[in-house]
């Protein structure tokens, strides 16, 4: 995620948008990319960059997340059951027989939904266009469910991360002032205990000093009165 950043910083944020809908795109069509890393440290830099307009951003990784989809369903209702074992044979890591199952149980539970909150799940955001065009999944209910899920997914994560950034950008801040003087109060403080410290053991010590010149005074006196 650090080398995406610095990738980020890099260039303007024109280029930024674009390779945020570019890469989200691709990924909700279907190919194995890090859509979500890029979106998040997308946001996180906006937050930090004024040039980076938080609401652009969001717009196009909706934009992405959606079209994507869209493609992806053509492509799944295109190519059927067939596509998917070409794609488990090229990208077995993503796309082999169990995640398959895993995601084809999941549409059949779920129907439209799986669409929707597979945005949410990894997994499910590589496979959710493809796998409804190719389990013939009606386009009203997937259009609606891609489109509902891109934009709160996409936008919300935007949104979430931008203002979560500013947040602890502004909380850092704070911390280095509270630091500082935590620091200084600190070593007041300890200052303050070591003088105490070194007052009650010099008191101690002239006490005990003052208490052995009182006995080796007695002493002499008491040996005279028994006639030494």
């Amino acid at each position: 995620m650090h080398e995406v950043q610095e990738l980020l910083q890099s260039v303007p944020a024109v280029s930024v948008y674009l390779l945020v809908g570019v890469v989200i795109g691709l990924e909700s069509l279907g190919i194995p990319l890090p859509g979500e890393i890029v979106l998040v440290s997308s946001a996180l830099l906006a937050s930090q960059h004024g040039e980076i307009d938080p609401l652009i951003l969001g717009a196009c990784a909706s934009t992405g997340a959606i079209v994507g989809d869209s493609i992806g369903y053509a492509i799944g209702r295109k190519g059927g059951k067939p596509l998917l074992v070409w794609l488990g044979r090229k990208f077995p890591k993503h796309f082999g027989p169990h995640h398959v199952a895993t995601a084809e149980r999941a549409f059949e539970r779920w129907g439209m939904w799986a669409v929707f909150f597979g945005r949410f799940v990894a997994l499910l955001r590589i496979f959710a266009g493809p796998l409804a065009g190719v389990l013939r999944m009606p386009y009203w209910k997937f259009l609606i469910a891609n489109v509902l899920g891109g934009i709160v997914w996409a936008g919300g994560t935007t949104a979430v991360i931008y203002y979560v950034g500013i947040v602890a950008e502004a909380w850092l801040k704070r911390f280095s002032w509270l630091g500082l003087v935590l620091a200084v109060l600190f070593g007041i403080g300890s200052t303050l205990v070591m003088r105490r410290r070194a007052r009650k053991a010099d008191a101690e010590r002239a006490a005990a000093e003052a208490a052995d010149g009182t006995a080796a005074e007695a002493q002499p006196a008491g040996s005279a009165a028994r006639g030494d």
